[in-house]
């Protein structure tokens, strides 16, 4: 029992570690190398893929018909957003509309898939405040995107540091 626990204990710590790991490289790409120039490309080309599935309704649909609609479904609105792994995400979009975006952002496909697994959740959440997928809000900004960063997990109504700092950059 004990090496088990041990062993679940090294396995969730890893996992955070790639967390913050991947949190960061989306940080990074969204803020691009020249600044907030190639987080608009990251956004829109998130928003344009969006779309290019039929919209949040379409993708949505095309997670259920993956089996993967809980997963979309926690997106939608408010409360927490349940996570999904590049693997899964290219089972739903196949490698074109990730082979696509990776090139907008001039990275590779794989890392593309990482930026997609963050920004998803948090596009679709922000652009579905109300959780309605036929009706989306128009579009997400930077501001949108680092509040839900960062104010993910524990943000409420109160806000917290992802607020203050999504709401300066929408100033």
């Amino acid at each position: 029992m004990r090496i088990e626990k041990s062993t679940a204990n090294a396995s969730l710590a890893g996992q955070t570690a790639q967390n913050v790991e991947v949190a960061m490289s989306f940080l990074d790409e969204l803020m691009g190398k020249g600044g907030l120039p190639g987080g608009a490309d990251a956004i829109g080309g998130v928003q344009e893929l969006i779309q290019s599935q039929g919209g949040v309704q379409g993708l949505t649909q095309k997670f259920s018909a993956g089996g993967l609609g809980d997963i979309a479904k926690s997106w939608l609105g408010g409360g927490n957003n349940l996570p999904i792994s590049a693997s899964q995400l290219e089972g739903i979009l196949g490698s074109g509309p990730i082979g696509q975006f990776a090139q907008k952002l001039g990275v590779s496909p794989a890392q593309a898939a990482s930026v997609l697994v963050m920004a998803l959740p948090i596009i679709i959440d922000k652009l579905t405040p109300d959780g309605d997928a036929a009706n989306p809000k128009q579009g997400v900004d930077m501001g949108d995107i680092l509040g839900g960063l960062l104010g993910g997990a524990g943000g409420g109504a109160g806000g917290g540091l992802g607020s203050i700092l999504g709401g300066l950059l929408k100033k």
